[in-house]
């Protein structure tokens, strides 16, 4: 029953609802408290019409979305191990390319490109179903819970069932022989969750990237009791998630 209501997004907004209520009183309470305490001349005078509430912060530990802290932190791994001469990164969590331009020259790519200004990063427009790269010619390429949106038409692109297999094929036809692909997705029961997401069982992963080598497979399981990040995972471990994050790490071999 608890799995039910937190996978399913409307049960959960009610429920953050029903804190926000519960919480706001004590909020009044804190902060008449502050001024109580601050006394007539305070350093930092409290204005209740400045007031900016947070009300889901007292938590016993700091919460945090398990895939995008631990998949971007695998990937980084990876290229600390590889340590290419230039990274490219198609639409993944910009934090990732931010972080990893400190030690890896990176260029992001985007259907919507970000505004970033930083050192050994830029940014760019690419359609993932049409790449802006010549065929086998990128040597370290990521590509992290994305191609699980395309075709859903969820960031203003055009309806396709087939987008996922199409921007696959564009990932394989760039890779360079000898070089890295890093791809992240969500794993579990194969099923669609339109417009959000496709979960992919780990055979169907497999079968879209054939010809290329998995080096390497690690999952963010559903359940922090299972384990953090689980490096090397198992196909029979990703296929028991409802929403796992499996992280792969695909080569393609030199002819």
């Amino acid at each position: 029953m608890l799995q039910a209501i937190l996978h399913n997004p409307a049960a959960r907004q009610l429920l953050g609802m029903l804190k926000l209520a519960r919480a706001y009183p004590e909020f009044r309470r804190d902060f008449a408290r502050y001024q109580r305490l601050a006394g007539p001349s305070p350093r930092f005078p409290a204005r209740w019409a400045e007031r900016h509430a947070f009300l889901l912060d007292r938590t016993a530990r700091t919460p945090f979305d398990r895939h995008y802290t631990y998949h971007p932190a695998w990937a980084a791994r990876v290229l600390a191990r590889t340590r290419p001469a230039l990274h490219v990164d198609i639409s993944s969590t910009l934090h990732f390319s931010a972080i990893v331009s400190a030690f890896v020259p990176v260029q992001f790519y985007d259907y919507r490109p970000a505004d970033l200004s930083m050192d050994n990063l830029s940014s760019h427009f690419a359609d993932l179903l049409a790449l802006p790269f010549a065929d086998a010619s990128v040597e370290s390429i990521s590509c992290m819970h994305t191609v699980e949106h395309v075709g859903l038409g969820r960031y203003g692109d055009p309806i396709d069932p087939d987008g996922d297999l199409k921007a696959i094929a564009e990932l394989k036809r760039v890779l360079a022989p000898g070089g890295s692909l890093l791809f992240v997705t969500p794993v579990g029961r194969p099923r669609l969750v339109f417009n959000a997401h496709r979960i992919y069982a780990y055979d169907q992963v497999l079968e879209a990237f054939a010809g290329l080598a998995l080096r390497e497979f690690a999952l963010v399981p559903d359940h922090a009791r299972d384990g953090g990040l689980i490096v090397p995972a198992t196909r029979a471990q990703a296929d028991a998630q409802a929403y796992g994050c499996g992280c792969f790490w695909f080569v393609k071999e030199r002819a």
